[in-house]
């Protein structure tokens, strides 16, 4: 505090983080923001982790976010640590999560002067936030931070960039007087309810797709009684696997990349589609094949937290605008189904196809990784993380791991590479007792792989397994597809994955057969440090 009692800016930032429930801030520190880490010093009960690059650090924040349910926040310098916290900031904006991300600003008077490192907020991450502004007075900090918490959280949650003008932060004002910032959300009416339970009555073949954000364990756990109560078949979309038990009676099967055919059948014959949370994007209806577009032949109820979404693309039968949260609460009035012996087998058989699918299958090679993934999901407690970024391999992770708890899957819709690892270790931070395994392919893992140095600082004893086939896997299966016999720009010469974990402080084993990799995963987990499994996969084998 300065000598006159009065808050800098800095110092006000913080206070309003902290009455905002803020308990870690994720950064690479830049000279543009010295008055926010000098405010944070002083601030023991706001972690800061300092990352290597704001790629990492942006992806961490919002990872941060999506397990503790409260908004991530992230620290960046202007011109390129802005343009590489944008990376975060997209992923955000696609998987709908909260976060707020503050960059580093060229002072007020140099404006509009191409100064050093000068980036233009609004123009740079205008079509990826919900709402990006440089602060212009230091006084109206406490509104633009009420109405960046509030933005972040409400409706349709999403990322928040509020530019900081290095000379403002310096500015001293008022002391503050406002407390958290509000969260706005719109409730199902008792006519929706109605018609909804009408709609469930007269439904021979209903299904349900689960997804979105928003979610929490409590309301997760009164939906899969909804569902239990009314025979409902569940799908969860694309990387929304834990909105779900995926060992329960009543799971479809994911609807993501690599579709289970049968599920894709489910989806198209369906009379009834209760899509929860989601948006019924192109991944989980078949790149808009399974579910027409704009008018679907299934009976569409479409239930989503932004009063635009429903009816975008489609056109709904029935509109809730409602959080996960409060349809879930809605929902658990409604009385059970009298379901009859059509509906009966119409969930038997999502059940049969979807562990028919769930068996690993047995390809070339002395790695079968369907094995090794699936042993995962008996070894593993339904609590333990599993995050990823993009590539082929996640086909493996999604198919054959079975996600029984809530919060136990970190992946990014917008199929993000390299977020796998920074996900991890935000995971690992929030909930230390918490299992936490990354997956990346060789490619995926080498975008944000130095942020094991960030493991070891701050002791997040995370497992990585970096699956490595020498290749950008995903793209070179297109481009067989595309241009046979033209393979140009997708092998890997990679560098030691062993060694360089090591180099990190990190421990590692390299497995090249299915039959070592039990003992290598009971070597990680029994390591006091992070721990990296490498498998040396065929690079001919590009799916299940």
């Amino acid at each position: 505090m300065t000598e006159d009692n009065r808050p800098d800016a800095g110092q006000a930032i913080v206070e309003l983080l902290r009455r905002n429930g803020v308990d870690r801030v994720f950064t690479v520190p830049g000279e543009s923001f010295l008055p926010v880490l000098d405010a944070l010093h002083d601030a023991p009960d706001i972690a800061l982790v300092v990352c290597r690059q704001e790629g990492g650090a942006s992806m961490m924040a919002e990872a941060y976010a999506k397990t503790t349910g409260r908004p991530g926040v992230c620290f960046v310098t202007r011109g390129p640590g802005s343009a590489n916290a944008l990376a975060g900031l997209h992923v955000a904006a696609q998987d709908s999560t909260p976060l707020l991300v503050f960059v580093g600003q060229v002072p007020r008077g140099f404006r509009e002067r191409e100064a050093w490192q000068e980036v233009d907020v609004g123009a740079l991450f205008g079509s990826v936030a919900k709402w990006a502004t440089d602060i212009q007075d230091a006084a109206r900090l406490p509104e633009y931070l009420s109405r960046a918490f509030t933005t972040a959280c409400s409706g349709r949650q999403g990322p928040v960039v509020l530019g900081l003008p290095e000379d403002l932060l310096y500015a001293r004002i008022e002391p503050i007087d406002i407390g958290p910032a509000p969260n706005c959300q719109g409730y199902p009416s008792p006519q929706a309810m109605s018609r909804l339970r009408a709609l469930l009555a007269n439904a021979r073949r209903p299904l349900a797709i689960f997804g979105g954000s928003g979610w929490t364990a409590e309301c997760r756990a009164r939906l899969q009684a909804f569902a239990e109560a009314q025979g409902l078949p569940v799908a969860t979309a694309f990387r929304r696997q834990d909105r779900f038990d995926n060992t329960h009676p009543n799971y479809a099967g994911d609807a993501g990349l690599g579709m289970n055919p049968g599920l894709a059948g489910l989806i198209e014959e369906a009379d009834l589609l209760i899509a929860v949370g989601t948006r019924l994007g192109d991944i989980a209806t078949g790149h808009y094949t399974l579910v027409d577009v704009p008018k679907p032949r299934q009976t569409l109820v479409h239930i989503h937290p932004d009063p635009q979404e429903p009816g975008r693309v489609r056109v709904p039968d029935l509109a809730i605008c409602a959080a996960v949260q409060d349809f879930a609460e809605a929902v658990s009035t409604l009385p059970p189904a009298d379901t009859d012996s059509e509906r009966q087998a119409w969930l038997s058989r999502a059940r049969e196809n979807r562990e028919a699918w769930q068996q690993p299958t047995e390809l070339p090679g002395p790695v079968q990784l369907g094995e090794i993934v699936a042993w995962l999901g008996r070894r593993l407690p339904p609590e333990a993380v599993i995050s990823n970024g993009a590539g082929n391999y996640t086909l493996w992770v999604h198919r054959f791991y079975p996600f029984r708890g809530w919060g136990s899957q970190l992946a990014p819709t917008s199929g993000s590479m390299g977020y796998g690892l920074p996900a991890a270790i935000a995971a690992k931070l929030a909930r230390p007792s918490r299992p936490a395994v990354c997956f990346a392919g060789d490619g995926c893992f080498q975008m944000t792989c130095q942020e094991l140095a960030t493991a070891m600082q701050y002791r997040a004893n995370i497992i990585v397994i970096v699956v490595n086939n020498g290749s950008y896997g995903s793209i070179r299966m297109h481009q067989d597809k595309h241009y046979p016999g033209r393979r140009y720009g997708t092998d890997l010469v990679n560098p030691d994955m062993v060694a360089l974990a090591q180099a990190y402080g990190a421990g590692a084993v390299r497995v090249d057969r299915t039959e070592a990799f039990a003992d290598a995963f009971e070597q990680a987990l029994a390591a006091d440090r992070p721990f990296l499994i490498e498998l040396v996969m065929d690079p001919a084998i590009l799916r299940p």
